[in-house]
């Protein structure tokens, strides 16, 4: 037992040169002790499936680097996947399965909102640190508890109070939204509406559109005709009929700016026949899709790992579009988990609070391997990080990056204090 926990140098030497030394130890201690679990509640159908894939392609990506490197304090890692469907009550059962029957250590991983808010009560009787890669303000505002927290990718509110400012400066000032008729949306519904009457522009219609919906064309009549700019964001598996019917509403002639959230065109080719129309137009991005001339260092590795070229598309088939303005988060919250772990000196279930604590005093998130999209700021008391937007324009049929923020721009008042709250 002991030449296997300490194996001797002579031996590792032989088995794997000298310069493998230093990874052959977490590695072997790493095959001796209990691997830490962690359940990820996957969108693997429903509307989020698209969403899903790539989230779980992406984290599994990050896994093998982590375990690569020996695990989370010597330890390895596994990740349990549950198909939660989209689904708000399937959500809650999610939680309860992985961890009630699976023995997973935390959950992580929905990113659509309302399964977000059907979830988050079940993690927080079951006491469990619940992990969310979704972008609502629904951690933020208060509204969930101390288990839930928002550790990998920004907000719909700060996303928005950066946006706001250029759309009204460059696209013009009276705007109609089209925006899915569920948490997400309304998010975007109320912070635009009032960021936009901050910077002296109104929001002249709001068009609420079910996210289940497969055919648009009948509300985009409601569309005003004074409307300046069409601010627009759809989400699930009909985005491309949305984008495609829009465009043939308008046709050749005169239509307002449009500025979209990349959601509309997650998974989708800009270049796709009859998305031409959009030539021009600008969008909200969180992570750019198209490699931009100035991307860090780390991007390079970061797409090798998850297996996307520098157009965004699978390296395996150009056909395949990564969710790629979102399914960083998946990579960034594993390595937060990691950092809180080992921070909190985690042993198992017992130690859930005190990993908790840990996380909530993360501050600084620095720019590198663990974080591709950038540096980001972890306020503990609202359990949500924050970090840079883009703002890229379709030119050619591509998008390509004019705009870029500071993390300072997307900072608001806290609305809660979880450290105040009970566990």
């Amino acid at each position: 037992m002991t030449s296997l926990l300490m194996p001797t140098r002579r031996a590792l030497l032989m088995g794997a040169g000298a310069g493998l030394l230093a990874t052959a130890l977490p590695a072997v201690v790493g095959a001796q002790a209990a691997p830490i679990k962690i359940g990820f509640q996957l969108h693997r159908t429903g509307i989020g499936a698209s969403y899903g894939r790539w989230y779980e392609r992406t984290a599994q990506a990050a896994l093998k680097l982590i375990n690569d490197g020996g695990g989370i304090a010597g330890r390895p890692v596994e990740i349990l996947f549950e198909d939660d469907a989209t689904d708000p009550k399937r959500g809650a059962e999610v939680v309860d399965k992985l961890t009630q029957s699976d023995g997973c250590d935390l959950v992580m991983g929905t990113l659509f909102s309302h399964v977000v808010m059907g979830s988050a009560p079940r993690a927080g009787e079951l006491k469990v640190p619940y992990l969310v890669c979704s972008e609502g303000y629904h951690v933020a505002s208060g509204a969930l508890n101390r288990w839930t927290l928002q550790p990998g990718i920004t907000d719909v509110r700060a996303q928005i109070s950066t946006m706001a400012p250029w759309v009204s400066a460059n696209l013009g000032k009276k705007v109609t939204m089209v925006f899915p008729d569920y948490a997400f949306g309304h998010d975007h519904r109320d912070f635009f509406t009032k960021a936009m009457a901050e910077q002296g522009g109104e929001v002249i219609a709001q068009i609420a559109i079910p996210p289940t919906e497969t055919s648009f064309t009948r509300y985009f009549p409601q569309i005003p005709a004074e409307t300046e700019v069409l601010y627009h964001v759809m989400v699930g598996p009909a985005v491309l009929t949305f984008v495609k019917e829009l465009g043939e509403f308008y046709g050749t002639g005169a239509k307002p700016a449009l500025f979209g959230f990349v959601d509309s065109l997650e998974a989708v080719d800009t270049a796709t026949s009859g998305l031409e129309f959009l030539e021009g137009s600008h969008f909200w991005e969180a992570h750019p899709r198209v490699k931009p001339a100035d991307a860090g260092e780390h991007e390079a590795a970061y797409r090798a790992a998850v297996g996307v070229d520098d157009m965004g598309a699978s390296v395996s088939d150009p056909a395949d579009i990564s969710t790629y303005s979102h399914m960083f988060s998946t990579w960034e919250t594993l390595y937060f988990i990691k950092q809180a772990m080992e921070a909190a000196g985690y042993t198992g279930p017992a130690d859930r609070q005190k990993l908790v604590e840990a996380m909530e005093a993360i501050t600084d998130l620095p720019y590198g391997l663990e974080r591709p999209q950038g540096a980001k700021l972890f306020n503990g008391k609202t359990h949500q990080v924050f970090g840079a937007q883009y703002i890229s324009k379709v030119e050619a049929g591509k998008l390509v990056k004019v705009h870029s923020t500071t993390i300072d721009e997307g900072l608001y008042p806290d609305a809660v204090d979880y450290t105040a709250m009970s566990f």
